[in-house]
This record gives structure tokens, sequence and C-alpha cells, in this order.
């Protein structure tokens, strides 16, 4: 373990990806929950308490653990939406200052690749993969 583990510090709101580290076996959640991202809720010594999401059957239920500090770390979820929070707070004011309308920052989705042709210098490189004939054994 590392000392910035440790040496890390939580606040409520912020959000943390629930982790299991299998060097350390003392307050480690349950497997349901490695891999999950939450809110802190509560902060303790050792600990923090994680609202998290939970589906059973067919309801979404908000669950409240609390895990150790080894097995959480912060969440990189937001960090695009509070720059665009930023810039956009930043385009407002200027708008506001010049009087003019420039739009604001919306999320970009993602294009999709432009198509290309591979070209294969000789033909013999190419290799067929077909399965083997089914041969019964007598």
């Amino acid at each position: 373990m590392n000392m910035t583990n440790y040496l890390t510090t939580y606040r409520i709101g912020d959000h943390v990806d629930i982790r299991a580290n299998g060097a350390i076996h003392k307050g480690m959640p349950y497997k349901y929950y490695h891999g999950r991202t939450g809110v802190v809720w509560n902060v303790t010594p050792r600990a923090v308490g994680v609202v998290v999401n939970k589906q059973v059957k067919g309801k979404i239920l908000p669950k409240r653990i609390h895990v150790r500090i080894e097995h959480v770390k912060k969440s990189r979820c937001r960090e695009a939406f509070v720059k665009r929070a930023r810039d956009n707070s930043a385009i407002a004011l200027e708008n506001k200052k010049s009087g003019t309308k420039k739009p604001v920052l919306k999320r970009e989705h993602q294009a999709p690749r432009p198509g290309y042709i591979l070209k294969k210098k000789k033909f013999d490189d190419i290799i067929d993969i077909s399965p083997a004939p089914y041969v019964e054994v007598a």
C-alpha cells in the first residue's frame, strides 16, 4: 500500500470508486460493490461511508456502506463535467461583460472513425483459417 492511499482527503459529496484490495481484509466491501462508483456521505478516521445504487429486482435502492480507506479511490467520473461547467461560467461572464452571445459548450459525442482500405504487399501473407473437417473414428 502506498502512503497516498492513507493521506488522501475525502470530503462529503466526493465521488469515489470502490475497488477491494485483497492484501487488506479489514473493512473490505462485499463483492457486489467492487468496481462501483458512489458518493461519500460520511467520513470517519479510518473509513468513509459511501452511497451506492444497487438494483434489487425492479427497483434501484441507494445503499449506505462503510468502506475502509484502502478499498476506495477518488473517481475521475466528473472531471469532464466540472471542466465544462467552469468553462461555461467563464463564457457566460464574458457574454455579460461584452454584451455578445457566444454559445456555451455542450458535450460532444465521439464521431465514428473514418474508414480505410487495408493494402497487403503479398497475397501469400493472408491466411485463411477454417475449422478442420469432422472425421468419425470407428
